[in-house]
């Protein structure tokens, strides 16, 4: 039997700054509120905006990492699914709430707006990042030197550039 495919792309600005809480077992719960735009032409031929607002958790080192680097404004890219839930309030009262529990998350846009420089988390979390220029390696990184290609002149080459 095939399974089923349950999968959200998100791309958009935080409402508000992450909502930051632990469990009693030291889980971190990050809670956003993202907005989405979408424009269209009405009849008469004017641009209508729609923006949609979605709830969205992220759990554990990625909703860590979300409350510290993500603030209102910043804009990111969320992946994961969507979820259901049904709440009885205090006065009786069931509540219907769909959220999207994030599997990854990028911060797009710059450093000013909040964003990491597209510095990818969540599964891939812990990747070597980019260092800039100026810096140095260390003996343990230094990559093992090879024979020049034929032909190759010996003039300077910078062999700390970071791409």
């Amino acid at each position: 039997m095939a399974r089923g495919v349950n999968k959200v792309i998100l791309v958009g600005n935080l409402g508000n700054d992450p909502d930051v809480k632990y469990t009693q077992g030291g889980m971190c719960i990050c809670a956003i509120s993202l907005a989405t735009s979408t424009v269209r032409k009405d009849k008469d031929g004017n641009q209508q905006e729609k923006t949609e607002w979605h709830r969205v958790k992220l759990f554990g080192k990625l909703g860590e990492i979300a409350g510290e680097y993500l603030k209102k404004g910043s804009q990111c890219y969320i992946e994961g699914r969507i979820s259901y839930s049904e709440v009885t309030g205090d006065d009786g009262q069931k509540r219907y709430y769909t959220d999207i529990i994030a599997d990854d998350m990028q911060m797009l846009g710059g450093r000013s707006e909040g964003g990491g420089g597209g510095q990818s988390t969540g599964q891939q979390y812990g990747a070597p990042r980019a260092r800039g220029p100026g810096t140095r390696r260390e003996p343990s990184q230094q990559r093992p030197s090879s024979p020049k290609p034929a032909g190759f002149d010996d003039a300077p080459f910078d062999d700390d550039i970071p791409f």
